[in-house]
This record gives structure tokens, C-alpha cells and sequence, in this order.
């Protein structure tokens, strides 16, 4: 009976430690998410017009999709994007973009890399996230956003091809806005995020696991 007992308490320890060190290092990692959203970069060089810009705030956010899985990924993007909402410059809508678009990013590649945990799976896994990127980001552009700038700021598509046309010609219409805008855009921002992810992976798995021994331990 003791055996048993002991047997359960220790699963019972076992599911609290994971608990919480799955939420310690989700805090850590939104944070980081955070701060990384606000550290902007222009892409005009890249043809890319001013009012898109990249940041790093998805790495943080893969590195939890692969640590702790793919939900916990959608939480932090949440939190991200909640957090940030206070000093939106768009209403609102380029939170709800960021959200929208990314959580298939990250989910994608997580569900892909939980099957699996292998370096070649990560290729796979980030390869297919950043294609579902893309992809997704397509109908998002075309019927959410693009309507709800015109809607809520009152800017108009027509406003936003012209703005983009100054830096990249090939930009005419909506169509034309998204071809050459919107999918190199999330093309670029799936394979920097990827190839980040990919090289500090490791060591700060290695870190989640002492976390996770030194809360055992004092548990």
C-alpha cells in the first residue's frame, strides 16, 4: 500500500514540476516575445513597403512550440499580441493579423516537430510552418485585414497599393499587392524566424531541462 502511495505522489510531483516549468519558461519566453516586437526593421531594400515590418518576436515563440508544444505556442502569441495591444499604432488590426497569421506558423511547425524530435523533422517542421505562413497569410490580407484598415482607419486598399508602389512597381492592384508584397513578406519572415530557431534551439532546450531538475528538486 505505501508502494502504491509512494508511486502516486511522485507521478503527482512529477505533473506539478512539469506544470510549473512548462509556465515559468512560457512567462520567460512571452516576455521575450514582448520586447523583441518592439525592435523593428524596415524591408525597403527587399521591396517591401515601410508599413510592413519585420521583427524577431516569432523566434521566442517557435523555441516554445518546440519546447512545449504547439497550444502553449498559440498562448504566447496571444499573450504577445494582448500585451502589446495597449500601444497598437493600427487599432488593433495589426495584432490580430500578427495572431492570426503566426499561430498558424508556430502550430503548424510544433505539431510537426511534436511527432518527431529530431533535427531533420525541425527542417521539415519549419519548412511546412513557413509554407503554412504564406498560405494563410493570403485570405487573412485579403479578407480581414485589408477590409478592416478600410473600415476602422478608414485607409482604403487603393491608399496601400499606392504606398507600396513607390517602393515596389509591380504592385498595380490587390491582387498584385498580395503576390508581390504580402508572400515574399511572410516567405522572408518564415525563413529568418526558421533559421534562428534552428541554431538556438538546442542550447536553450538544454537550459529548460536544468530549470526543470532544479524545480524538481526543490519540490
Amino acid at each position: 500500500m505505501s508502494s502504491v502511495n509512494a508511486k502516486s505522489v511522485s507521478k503527482k510531483k512529477a505533473i506539478r514540476t512539469a506544470v510549473i516549468t512548462r509556465l515559468v519558461v512560457g512567462a520567460i519566453l512571452t516576455a521575450m516575445s514582448v520586447v523583441l516586437m518592439y525592435l523593428e526593421v524596415p524591408l525597403t531594400v527587399l521591396f517591401i513597403p515601410p508599413f510592413l515590418k519585420f521583427d524577431f518576436s516569432e523566434v521566442p515563440v517557435l523555441v516554445g512550440s518546440f519546447a512545449l508544444g504547439p497550444f502553449y505556442a498559440v498562448i504566447i502569441e496571444l499573450l504577445k499580441n494582448l500585451i502589446h495591444l495597449p500601444v497598437s499604432s493600427t487599432a488593433g488590426i495589426g495584432e490580430l493579423s500578427n495572431f492570426l497569421v503566426d499561430s498558424v506558423f508556430v502550430f503548424t511547425a510544433g505539431f510537426i516537430y511534436k511527432r518527431s524530435k529530431t533535427r531533420k523533422t525541425a527542417l521539415i517542421a519549419m519548412l511546412i510552418g513557413t509554407l503554412a505562413l504564406t498560405v494563410s497569410a493570403v485570405p487573412i490580407n485579403w479578407f480581414i485585414n485589408l477590409p478592416l484598415y478600410e473600415k476602422v482607419l478608414h485607409f482604403s486598399t487603393e491608399a496601400v497599393v499606392g504606398m507600396s508602389n513607390e517602393v515596389n512597381p509591380l504592385v498595380k492592384d490587390k491582387l498584385t499587392l498580395i503576390l508581390w508584397v504580402f508572400i515574399p513578406f511572410n516567405i522572408f519572415k518564415g525563413i529568418v524566424v526558421s533559421f534562428i530557431t534552428f541554431w538556438i534551439y538546442k542550447p536553450i532546450s538544454n537550459l529548460i531541462t536544468r530549470t526543470s531538475e532544479k524545480v524538481s528538486k526543490k519540490g
